[in-house]
């Protein structure tokens, strides 16, 4: 289902999540690229095994000069688990609940497979390895949270496409902050 259909349905929905195109970000965030270096991105709104925006930051990682990427999910979602599930990541314990909140922070992003190119198989290779740090989120992983809060505090840049439902909420918690921040969702969003 595309369009207005789509987002009509997901605006009263508790499952509003729509995740953005890693098409539509590669043709957005390219006009941004001296706006990252040396930058703290925060994806907050991103599970990073899932999210379009985390694949994107973490293949682009040396080439943006990003200083740091941090990523978290929140355990309500409905799509966690779709692509690569966290049970399978070294060092996450076997007892976990599968639709656990999780962070992952990136420092380095390396070429592992040696092709020459930073690709999603190295990032895949980085998320099921001990490069970088991940973990359990002691909280649901919801942006409003301490924990989540502190990530922001943390970060330079915010990069994501927030819960349909909260965005005037999420919006109000970048300007509380003062956090920059680049949001790709749909236009019916800022109405």
């Amino acid at each position: 289902m595309a369009g207005n259909k789509a987002l009509s349905l997901r605006s009263g929905s508790p499952q509003d999540e729509f995740y953005t195109q890693l098409t539509d970000i590669e043709a957005e965030l390219r006009h941004y690229k001296d706006q990252f270096r040396g930058k703290v991105v925060l994806c907050n709104c991103d599970d990073p095994y899932e999210s379009n925006f985390f694949k994107y930051f973490a293949m682009n990682f040396n080439h943006l000069g990003l200083k740091k990427l941090i990523t978290t999910s929140y355990s309500g979602s409905p799509i966690t688990g779709e692509q690569l599930s966290l049970l399978d990541m070294k060092g996450v314990p076997e007892d976990a609940p599968e639709k656990s909140a999780y962070w992952v922070e990136i420092t380095e992003v390396l070429d592992a497979n040696n092709d020459g190119a930073i690709d999603l198989s190295d990032v895949e290779y980085l998320l099921k390895t001990d490069c970088n740090a991940r973990g359990l989120m002691t909280g649901n992983g919801d942006f409003r949270s301490a924990e989540c809060m502190a990530f922001l505090e943390e970060a330079d840049i915010v990069v994501t496409n927030p819960p349909f439902s909260l965005f005037r909420e999420y919006l109000t918690q970048l300007a509380e902050f003062g956090k920059k921040f680049l949001i790709l969702g749909d236009q019916n969003a800022i109405t």
